[in-house]
């Protein structure tokens, strides 16, 4: 079995929904009908599980080690990606068309070694054949030094032969609306998802996620393919912080 399930917004209901439940779902008939081996997508963030999308993974992932230690002939891998080189590309157009990158704080924190799709797909087939991989929590980022914001801006502007031109947000802005969405979520639950929501903002803005680095695949050369040709097929969605 392999499960790529993750929740579309990170909200509290759709995580433990999808994240957790759904997930055992899968684990739970697939481990009916046979199968013995369960290759998870999981993700390094739940390293440090400050939102419930990341305790909901850490539920499952508890569930699925709980399982190889009743029955010897059942196996997981639990795959850590840092993040995908297409969450990174969210700004590309607006640099692209002429307007300064956004980068919260000084741009030193929440350094990356992101991954392609390509060579994380590579990393989670190999996790059923390679008994190395079997049992064990498998962290993993892209190739090349772990970069922050700023660095990735610079990048962008080289590639578009651009002056760099940045716009700075101050962290403490999300701390005011999140206190405020907190409090407000008290009067009206409606609203805890919208708090949980900019609690999420802000964890990617200021956490690092950094892995073993695996693959070929450079960010560099993904923003190239980006610039050409537009991220058709990759759209984040509901999951983009930046939108163009």
């Amino acid at each position: 079995m392999v499960s790529c399930l993750a929740s579309r917004t990170g909200g509290i209901e759709d995580s433990n929904k999808i994240d957790y439940q759904a997930t055992l779902n899968c684990l739970e008939e697939g481990y009916a009908t046979g199968s013995r081996h369960f290759i998870l997508l999981s993700a390094i963030c739940v390293e440090k599980p400050l939102l419930e999308f990341q305790r909901a993974k850490l539920r499952f992932e508890a569930k699925l080690q709980e399982l190889a230690e009743k029955d010897e002939s059942f196996s997981y891998s639990i795959v850590r990606p840092t993040a995908f080189f297409k969450s990174l590309a969210g700004q590309v157009k607006r640099v692209k068309d002429g307007s300064a990158y956004i980068m919260f704080g000084d741009g030193e924190l929440s350094k990356c070694n992101a991954i392609s799709e390509r060579d994380l797909a590579d990393f989670i087939a190999n996790c059923a054949s390679d008994p190395s991989k079997r049992n064990q929590i498998l962290p993993v980022g892209g190739p090349g030094k772990p970069v922050t914001p700023k660095e990735q801006a610079e990048i962008l502007f080289r590639l578009l032969d651009k002056e760099p031109k940045f716009s700075k947000a101050p962290i403490g802005v999300m701390d005011v609306g999140i206190s405020v969405l907190d409090f407000v979520s008290k009067l009206l639950p409606g609203v805890k998802d919208a708090a949980e929501f900019a609690r999420i903002g802000k964890y990617y803005a200021v956490e690092d996620m950094v892995g073993p680095e695996y693959g070929s695949d450079t960010l560099e050369d993904f923003f190239t393919d980006v610039i050409e040709n537009g991220l058709e097929g990759q759209e984040l969605g509901s999951a983009a912080v930046f939108s163009d």
